[in-house]
């Protein structure tokens, strides 16, 4: 059930005897030339509204929120960063005013992993309170399930992914672009394709930088068998059903997770 569309009589019922809510956090941000601004939203939006139909009152689905940490992809026009703190302060009031009506059981699907720590931090907030949160980044766990879905940012996995929302979203004629990664610290640190990091003497270093200084057009997945070339509609519709099955199997069992004791 989508919070905003129930009204607060709804609520309460529903917290009679359940106490389960899930958020979606995305962002909107560069996937390259070949992908929407709203890749990161657009994907877990779909497998949330999947969830929705798969059980439909067992649990309450609140607003998708779109904007997420991703300072290090600015300066790709259309790019948005809330920031880490901004980020944390927007998921504590959320989750802290959830909490306030009854809900303990929080479920966070995550489409960007720029917001993951700021949901750490959220996370640790409802624990205080005597609640329990639990962290589901989409796109990490699909390559876990199925190693053949695992990608990187604007690759394979994610325009398969984007297809199945909607398959005129991907723009074809950039399809085959690469990224033209570059070693922008120099070639004794060259550019891994670990984001920000460095290869050093075997080992990977993060040296924080904008992704502009590395590749032309802000995809990112060079190093992985991920061209988003070999991305078609049905791969991201069984991807896509797949982790809204994983996730509806969770819900239940999260659900009889007990409150943390009081120290």
């Amino acid at each position: 059930m989508f919070l905003d569309r129930m009204n607060y009589l709804e609520v309460e019922e529903y917290l009679k005897t359940k106490d389960t809510v899930i958020i979606v956090t995305g962002s909107t941000e560069n996937h390259g030339k070949h992908m929407p601004l709203g890749t990161d939203t657009f994907i877990p939006h779909k497998i949330i509204e999947l969830v929705n139909e798969k059980v439909g009152k067992d649990v309450v689905i609140a607003p998708t929120l779109p904007y997420g940490c991703t300072e290090d992809l600015l300066g790709f026009a259309g790019t948005v960063s809330v920031g880490p703190e901004l980020l944390t302060q927007m998921l504590n009031k959320i989750c802290g005013q959830l909490f306030d009506y009854g809900f303990r059981h929080f479920i966070i699907v995550n489409g960007h992993g720029g917001n993951s720590k700021p949901i750490e931090g959220t996370a640790h907030y409802i624990y205080s309170r005597g609640g329990r949160l639990a962290r589901v980044d989409w796109w990490l766990i699909a390559g876990q399930i199925n190693p053949a879905w695992k990608g990187g940012h604007g690759g394979g996995e994610e325009t398969a992914g984007v297809m199945a929302v909607d398959e005129s979203l991907v723009k074809m004629e950039y399809i085959n672009e690469g990224e033209n990664p570059r070693n922008d610290l120099g070639d004794e640190l060259p550019s891994s394709h670990n984001w920000n990091s460095v290869n050093f003497k075997g080992g990977l270093i993060t040296i924080p930088r904008p992704i502009g200084d590395i590749t032309d057009n802000g995809w990112f997945a060079y190093g992985m068998p991920d061209a988003p070339s070999r991305a078609n509609a049905k791969w991201g519709t069984e991807m896509v059903e797949g982790m809204a099955d994983y996730i509806a199997d969770f819900i239940p069992v999260f659900a009889r997770v007990k409150m943390p004791e009081k120290k």
